[in-house]
């Protein structure tokens, strides 16, 4: 493929340009159909609000203002006349189709000094972020009447809004933020501008393509916001690393002596052999998270798989036409004191870090494996304490938030939990005298449960046979009592009250049901998920090297590598440590989804650095060279781009941990964590100890295996002086008949 647009340049790179073009024009012509709330997760969520849905009932935006006062109560004058003028004033915006006052609601705390107006929103939730600022600014008017009072409004649409805003200005800083920090670290890798851009435009427009084409496919899988997020993140980074590896080799292979068109050959042989593996890799464990049947889930596999497909597009077809088109026009704008700092031979040679790291390693592998897989095994050791939940916005949000303080002082003055179960309740006739005793008794069974408290809210739609009844939990919401509390109503008062008259339906729903019903399918999944990803992963290693044994190691390396990343996650998020330094605090849990995406994107990143350093190892002792010699040829030669990949990796994923929102800092911590310990621990240390430990063992392929097809493309012309340095070892009938053994 890299030979062919070598050769047909332009129409490899028009063809380029017309694919991002059309896809984006398409997909901006489509738009993006959004995940509703009864795919989202399967089970009694996804039942109510498809009950709702055909009953044509739009849940509407409910919103809490709390007014409280340390002095006075809610029977004084002042407290009643700021109550009231709450109340006007959000009627006077037009916007609220119900608004209620706490005298006629009762909704007075015990101890007198707080009471709650409520209010609905007109229209649909879905549409309240964008109706909800007037009846902001009106309940922010009544607090600078009242500055001796507290005023604060809270509800689905102001967070809604808050959180919409906040992430929208995030990622906007993520952005402009992520990309200058790849073209810099790139700038002193290559030394030279043009080199240092294209990977990034590269990226980019794959980014953009597949954007596009995720568009265009949500017709049939939809999409969701944290999709596209997912999609910037790992397109921006393999994008950027597909383009560099294959890079890097063509430099390579040009410095060494090589003409245009053969440095172009080998690197296409090589280097793009492995960003084709390493993106089928990535594939692989993307398509894992289809099997947890979370629409979410499906919508980042959906979006990744096609932005590192483009990715993998981008690197094997445009970017070998543009190399040689430019030919060593590619080292134009070279920085002068850039150049100076790197040593000629650093290519080969892995320069002085890397030679100080890999001579006592090679020297002493059993020690280096000991003391790298103790270190790993301890970075991992507070994964046995790792606790999941759905984190509720309060653990979202930064710790000082309007929001989050207001949340509190309503938690401070009603206990409780922050959203009542909602039990959706169809029948054949909801008014019948069964049906109406039935929902009477499940309202007395709540409250006298001990486990539930009011008050309890019975909605009927008669003219749809359809009746809602809210039911406040005991505890905080995603909590043990909380979660206890919602068992307790589905498995044994709704069956014992409402579905004992016959036609019924009644599935429980509200946020602690839907974070009970995702942590619930997410353990039950995992499993399933975590076996697909490392069953795929061996089996491509094994066709891809024609060894059990690489494939073996590449596995348990890379569950280490996840299992430090678990660890770290867990010590900083949940339990707090460090947390400071990152602008958080531990919020006692780990967000449920988290575990599992981290484990599918490291996976299949991981095996980015993998299958380029083991192809470069394999390189030379094809060519000849004993096992030790190949493996420390193949990590020097390998160090500079992978440490420059690495960082790059890492700076992007550090962006996104210097975020608001607190799973966002999760995803962006553990990423670059991992990847950190991977380029490094892993790639440095562990995988050359365990390599020259194993010997020649590494290449031993089984005979009942030997219908493996040999993927090589021929062999590549050694680039030249690849032997300096390295002892002459020629090999013997010993060895020779182990390699001939080994098939390779």
């Amino acid at each position: 493929m890299g030979a062919w647009s070598a050769r047909h340049r332009k129409t490899a790179v028009f063809g380029w340009l017309l694919f991002v073009v059309l896809a984006a024009a398409l997909g901006s012509a489509h738009g993006s159909v959004r995940i509703t709330d009864a795919e989202s997760v399967p089970g009694q969520v996804s039942r109510a609000a498809r009950i709702l849905d055909e009953a044509g009932l739009k849940s509407p935006a409910g919103e809490t203002v709390l007014v409280q006062s340390a002095t006075r109560t809610a029977d004084d004058p002042e407290f009643r006349t700021a109550v009231g003028q709450v109340v006007a004033a959000v009627n006077g915006t037009g916007r609220a189709a119900e608004v209620r006052s706490p005298y006629d609601t009762k909704a007075v705390s015990a101890d007198g000094h707080s009471a709650l107006v409520t209010l609905t929103l007109k229209g649909d939730r879905t549409e309240a972020a964008d109706q909800v600022q007037p009846v902001l600014d009106a309940v922010a008017g009544v607090q600078r009447q009242h500055p001796d009072l507290t005023v604060v409004q809270l509800g689905d649409a102001s967070s809604g809004k808050w959180m919409r805003d906040q992430v929208g200005n995030d990622f906007a800083r993520a952005e402009w933020t992520a990309v200058p920090l790849a073209l810099g670290i790139l700038l002193v890798a290559f030394g030279a501008l043009v080199a240092a851009v294209l990977p990034v435009v590269l990226a980019l427009t794959a980014f953009v393509a597949a954007a596009g084409l995720v568009a265009l496919g949500s017709g049939f899988l939809h999409t969701s916001g944290d999709a596209s997020s997912v999609m910037l993140l790992v397109g921006l980074a393999v994008g950027v690393d597909y383009c560099l590896f294959y890079l890097r080799r063509e430099r390579e292979e040009r410095a060494a002596g090589r003409d245009a068109a053969t440095a172009l050959a080998v690197a296409a042989a090589t280097s793009g052999r492995a960003v084709l593996v390493s993106g089928v890799t990535v594939v692989v464990a993307m398509a894992g998270m289809f099997l947890t049947g979370i629409a979410t889930f499906k919508a980042m596999a959906f979006a990744t798989i096609l932005v590192v497909i483009t990715a993998v597009l981008g690197s094997l077809t445009v970017l070998p036409a543009l190399l040689s088109m430019l030919g060593d026009r590619v080292e134009k704008g070279r920085v002068p004191f850039l150049a100076k700092l790197r040593r000629p031979d650093a290519a080969r040679t892995g320069g002085r870090f890397w030679n100080a790291v890999l001579t006592p390693v090679l020297r002493r592998p059993l020690a280096a494996t000991l003391l790298a897989g103790a270190f790993l095994l301890a970075l991992a050791a507070p994964l046995l304490t790792m606790h999941t939940a759905k984190l509720t916005f309060q653990q979202q949000l930064p710790a000082g938030n309007a929001l989050v303080a207001a949340s509190q002082k309503i938690e401070a003055a009603f206990p409780g939990s922050p959203a009542p179960a909602t039990v959706v309740i169809k029948a054949v006739d909801i008014d019948s005298p069964a049906m109406t005793a039935a929902i009477a008794d499940l309202k007395a069974k709540a409250l006298a449960s001990g486990r539930m408290h009011g008050p309890v809210e019975v909605t009927v739609h008669a003219d749809r046979n359809v009746a809602t009844v809210d039911i406040p939990l005991n505890g905080t919401g995603n909590d043990a009592t909380s979660n206890d509390a919602l068992r307790t109503l589905r498995e044994e008062l709704v069956p014992a009250t409402v579905l004992t008259v016959p036609g019924t339906e009644a599935p429980v729903t509200g946020d602690t049901a839907g974070s009970y019903d995702f942590n619930r399918k997410m353990g039950d999944s995992m499993p399933l998920v975590f076996g697909f990803v490392v069953a795929l992963a061996f089996l491509l290693m094994l066709t891809t090297f024609r060894s059990p044994v690489v494939a073996a190691t590449a596995v348990v390396l890379n569950l280490l590598s996840v299992g430090a990343a678990y660890g770290v996650l867990t010590l900083v998020f949940q339990h707090g440590v460090g947390a400071s330094l990152l602008g958080t605090a531990g919020v006692g849990a780990v967000e449920s989804w988290v575990p599992l995406f981290l484990f599918v994107i490291l996976f299949g990143l991981s095996m980015d650095y993998h299958v380029f350093v083991v192809s470069r190892i394999k390189e030379g002792h094809d060519r000849g060279l004993p096992t030790r010699a190949a493996i420390a040829d193949g990590i020097r030669s390998t160090a500079g781009v992978v440490t420059s990949a690495a960082v790059i990796m890492v700076a992007v994923f550090s962006v996104f941990g210097s975020l608001s929102m607190q799973v966002m800092k999760q995803m962006g911590v553990g990423l670059a964590v991992a990847v950190l310990i991977d380029a490094t621990v892993i790639r440095g240390v562990l995988l050359p100890s365990v390599m020259t430990l194993l010997g020649d063992r590494n290449w031993y392929l089984p005979r009942w295996l030997n219908w493996l097809p040999d993927l090589s493309h021929g062999e590549p012309v050694p680039p030249a002086g690849a032997d300096r340095g390295l002892p002459a070892q020629p090999v013997g009938p010993t060895e020779g008949a182990r390699h001939r053994r080994a098939g390779v």
